[in-house]
């Protein structure tokens, strides 16, 4: 018998379902989460999900080599595409509002905003919704989005040069 790779409850037949983009091997029950995948045990010859409407699915195989989204194979993510907002977004507002002799309210007044709502970024209690970032950097003449660098410079180590490891850093306490 084999697990349900969702409940992991023990099941005779297991059905190929994707979920959430997905295939699982999932027992009855939970095969109502998903959309049944046909498998080349089928008298189909095609290996498209049963359901799809895009005609011109590729094979179900996703073992790619990693890489570039451009094969067209796969969706881009949708996260990769988004521009971050910056750390300082609060003090970016309130320095911004300050040098155009803006009070809260009359900002709040001219981006047709509430009162709150400017209070509530500037103290950073809250990030700007798309729209209100696309008001605030228009009418205010900033960005409050970060600055997009090549990749993980932030993560990069100090390098082969410094000699150090973590060993190094640590004290035991023996």
């Amino acid at each position: 018998m084999v697990q349900c790779e969702m409940c992991g409850a023990e099941t005779p037949s297991p059905k190929t379902v994707k979920i959430e983009g997905a295939e699982l091997q999932v027992c009855d029950d939970c095969a109502e989460f998903g959309t049944e995948v046909q498998t080349k045990d089928t008298t189909s010859t095609s290996t498209k999900y049963s359901t799809s409407g895009g005609g011109s699915s590729s094979t179900s195989s996703s073992t790619s080599s990693g890489g570039s989204s451009s094969s067209g194979g796969r969706r881009r993510d949708l996260y990769d595409e988004m521009e971050e907002v910056a750390e300082d977004y609060d003090q970016r507002i309130r320095n911004a509002r300050e040098q155009n002799d803006l009070t809260q309210e009359e900002l709040a007044n001219q981006i047709n905003e509430k009162v709150s709502l400017i209070r509530k970024l500037e103290h950073g209690d809250m990030l700007p919704s798309d729209e209100v970032q696309k008001k605030l950097e228009s009418h205010l003449n900033i960005s409050l989005t970060m600055a997009q660098e090549s990749g993980d410079e932030e993560w990069e180590s100090g390098g082969s040069d410094s000699g150090l490891t973590l060993g190094d850093m640590v004290e035991r306490k023996d």
